[in-house]
């Protein structure tokens, strides 16, 4: 393993490490899946996601660019603009987030039993809409 480590080859147990290693954590999912929904501005995304603070987003925002899932889009105008989107790589994720979210709704259900009762008033919890490619 040092010897590895050494060569900047990293080791995994298994491949869904490498995939946590992405797009884990509290936020980086739920910034994934409103990017699903079309570009989003910071304070887009800030505004939709409660109880994330700012440095936090700009933080997994750069993470997510870094590994090539999203696109940072720099507007040249005053006052400046900048706006995220999915990555074609981004996208590949659609299928496992959709799959994430069915699978969270029914762990809400059989926990809580009512989904309405913990679940935010948000467009992500509407029913029927489609995702909005770039």
């Amino acid at each position: 393993m040092a010897g590895e480590e050494a060569l900047g080859k990293k080791k995994y147990n298994i491949s869904v490490e490498a995939a946590l290693e992405v797009i884990g954590g509290k936020w980086k999912c739920v910034i994934l899946c409103y990017l699903l929904r079309g570009k989003k501005r910071t304070s887009d995304l800030k505004r939709l996601m409660r109880g994330i603070t700012q440095k936090m987003l700009i933080q997994q925002l750069r993470e997510l660019e870094e590994d090539g899932i999203i696109n940072r889009i720099v507007y040249n105008q005053v006052p400046p603009k900048v706006e995220y989107e999915l990555t074609e790589y981004g996208w590949s994720l659609e299928t496992v987030l959709h799959m994430l979210c069915d699978w969270g709704e029914k762990h809400i259900v059989k926990e809580y039993g009512d989904k309405s009762s913990v679940l935010e008033d948000n467009i992500l919890n509407e029913l029927d809409q489609e995702p909005v490619r770039g």
